[in-house]
């Protein structure tokens, strides 16, 4: 079997596992850093993923702990879809991203790692990139560390109102 480095995934790894959700986050905002929250809104936030498909993979979700698209109130719908047009533009801008995999994995049936907390994959794509790779080797390539892309795009977001 192949290896590639991912320095991150040991730190998931040894972890011990979350005494709560991931995507329920402090009212304040002072482990933003830490947890990789590159925006918040009124109603959601975008979050980069930390296992991700490829360099810029964001998650966008609502703070709401639901589990199912239908529901989600209107505003949240609304704001949500404001937030992946921003994760589109941030990635267009930061990374040069060509193409988009925008996707939301409703329920452990369809693939949800975590099921109770809706969340959309905003996965940005390039011509010729190696996305074909988990299919083919049972691998995946992502070129840049978490934290360089997360530097990368935070500026991106400044001007996202914030809660």
């Amino acid at each position: 079997m192949k290896q590639i480095w991912a320095p991150w995934r040991l730190d998931y790894i040894q972890s011990p596992c979350p005494d709560c959700c991931v995507f329920c986050l402090d009212s304040d905002g002072s482990t933003d850093a830490e947890r990789l929250v590159l925006a918040r809104g009124e109603y959601g936030f975008v979050i980069m993923n930390r296992y991700p498909y490829s360099s810029g993979h964001l998650l966008v979700a609502p703070y709401r702990h639901i589990d199912d698209l239908a529901a989600l109130e209107m505003t949240e719908v609304q704001e949500l879809h404001l937030l992946m047009i921003a994760c589109q533009q941030a990635l267009r801008g930061c990374c040069a991203a060509e193409g988009f995999n925008l996707g939301w994995n409703v329920g452990a049936a369809a693939g949800a790692g975590i099921a109770d907390h809706i969340h959309m994959h905003v996965v940005p794509r390039w011509v010729g990139d190696t996305n074909f790779m988990p299919v083919l080797a049972d691998m995946r390539v992502v070129p840049q560390h978490l934290e360089t892309t997360y530097t990368n795009l935070l500026p991106a977001f400044a001007n996202w109102r914030k809660v």
